[in-house]
């Protein structure tokens, strides 16, 4: 018996992961054996019941969290931008204009992917379209069925590491906590924190090197075997110039989105929770033409031209009306931004009555709804984990552990982000994030990491759990929506490359560290 209470630690995440591979909802599991090991702790002596006492804290300060507020938004407006086709006018364009080359319909899926993933986000949904779109397509021209099903996920997944993401959201806070307990722990009291921004920052060009080596992979493919990606033949009856014209009819809206989103995040012009709130009204602005082809589209021009200005006249004037003390300027200022509110508000009522009228409305709203209940819940199960996992000793199990790996701060880093990506084969990101990381974190920074740079390695390492098999969730939507004749294992096959390609992606950013941390460096200045 005192063999079990001393290892209760270990038992009860061994009775976590049984759990879930049996196929338990991951957030009732999360509780429950936090409850049955809280109990049991309690009836061996090793567990101290007032812990649980900062458990309503801990849930309040979670819920009010105005950061994770920008889950929601993020996510509505993922949902918005899948409604509006947005996707299927992209690939089409791009595969127009790049069809002509070896291997150009994979590098037009790539494209439209890591542009989904700066306006979008949402893995799933950019999986099922492009699926549905270009996989006949690939499968049509002469592709193989494991290099499109490859191509796809891999593009899809692209939305977890191009921010905006809500798991760099997620990951932000869980890195900043981590930082903060790291910091206590080396006995510094005047604390540093990282923001959502500073990790945006520093994923953006990993994500963009990450697009980079997708298309040298498929390139470097289809010079060696021409057979396995070959050239499209050009419809004639377009020129080159009509191409373009057509590409910047659909590409100017969802880039005019992203600088407005990404823009005035890293520009410090607003935080990421308004940002995404101008994520999601330009995202009914974007849809709102589309819902309702013959409709005029004058109301949503104005609206977005009204949400830049805003945008831009906050950057120059002090638009706070709670001051004693307000001059001409600001005041003129101050009325300029009322009446471009309106002109917002107007096109925002319009989008939404078309929403409602074509039956977009409800299932956006449920859809938004449905996966920003998944996290929150799982962030609060999560909560209850961890305070009894603590109470047991598993925090100071697994700081002893790590502080004894040989090779020391490195050794350490490669066995978390082996398990990490072993935890990829059987979880999902957002367990990984709040049940393992908020363990491993505080200790690696107290190694004296980047927590940056060390945020940016864990997230390719997080997205890689989207491609690997069994339980990867883009092969799932791959799988659901892909043509009879493709089989699971050739999703498999197909998604290998690409997996090996995620792992020289986390080599490049460990090796050369510049990559992640020299822009949100250049933001701070």
């Amino acid at each position: 018996m005192s063999l079990l209470a001393a290892n209760l630690d270990l038992v009860m995440f061994a009775a976590l992961c049984g759990g879930i591979l049996l196929g338990y909802p991951v957030v009732f599991t999360l509780s429950g054996i936090a409850i049955l090991f809280g109990v049991l702790g309690l009836a061996l002596g090793h567990f101290n019941m007032n812990l649980l006492a900062a458990l309503g804290q801990r849930v309040f300060s979670l819920m009010t969290n105005e950061i994770l507020l920008a889950i929601p938004l993020f996510v509505l407006m993922g949902v918005i931008l899948e409604r509006s086709r947005i996707a299927e006018e992209l690939l089409e364009e791009m595969g127009r204009l790049f069809g002509g080359v070896r291997g150009g319909l994979a590098v037009s899926v790539i494209l439209v992917g890591m542009l989904l993933a700066a306006s979008t986000g949402i893995v799933g949904a950019t999986v099922v379209t492009m699926a549905l779109i270009a996989m006949p397509a690939m499968l049509r021209h002469g592709y193989g069925k494991p290099l499109a099903s490859g191509v796809i996920v891999s593009a899809g997944t692209l939305g977890q590491i191009i921010p905006p993401s809500t798991m760099l959201i997620i990951l932000a806070e869980v890195m900043s906590s981590g930082y903060q307990q790291a910091q206590f722990a080396m006995g510094k009291f005047t604390i540093e924190t990282i923001s959502v921004g500073d990790v945006f920052a520093a994923a953006l060009i990993p994500g963009l090197c990450l697009v980079a080596i997708y298309i040298a992979f498929v390139l470097g493919l289809a010079l060696l075997r021409p057979k396995a990606a070959p050239a499209i033949p050009r419809a004639e009856d377009l020129t080159t110039g009509e191409v373009l014209r057509h590409l910047g009819r659909v590409l100017v809206p969802p880039i005019v989105l992203i600088v407005a989103v990404l823009g005035s995040i890293l520009g410090g012009i607003a935080t990421p929770t308004e940002a995404a709130a101008v994520g999601a009204v330009g995202a009914l602005m974007l849809a709102g033409p589309r819902l309702m082809p013959g409709r005029s589209w004058l109301p949503f021009a104005l609206s977005a031209a009204a949400i830049v200005a805003m945008l831009g006249l906050t950057a120059f004037v002090d638009l706070r009306t709670g001051r004693s003390e307000v001059s001409a300027v600001e005041q003129a200022g101050i009325w300029v931004a009322a009446g471009l509110t309106v002109v917002t508000f107007w096109g925002i009522l319009v989008a939404l009555w078309r929403a409602h009228r074509v039956g977009v409305l409800r299932p956006v709203l449920a859809s938004t709804t449905l996966v920003t209940s998944m996290i929150f819940a799982m962030m609060i199960g999560a909560s209850v984990f961890s305070l009894v996992f603590r109470g047991l000793g598993g925090d100071a199990r697994v700081e002893e552990f790590l502080t004894a790996m040989p090779g020391g701060e490195t050794g350490a880093l490669l066995f978390v982000m082996a398990v990490v990506f072993v935890l990829g084969f059987f979880l999902d990101f957002v367990e990984i994030s709040v049940i393992v990381l908020p363990i491993v974190v505080p200790v690696l920074l107290a190694m004296g990491m980047d927590p940056i740079w060390l945020a940016v390695l864990i997230a390719i390492n997080l997205q890689t759990s989207f491609l690997t098999p069994p339980f990867g969730f883009s092969l799932f939507y791959l799988r659901g929506a892909a043509p009879p004749e493709v089989r699971t294992i050739d999703i498999y096959r197909g998604v290998v490359p690409f997996v090996l390609l995620q792992i020289v992606g986390m080599l490049v950013i460990y090796w050369l560290p510049d990559i992640a941390t020299w822009l949100p460096r250049l933001l701070a200045r």
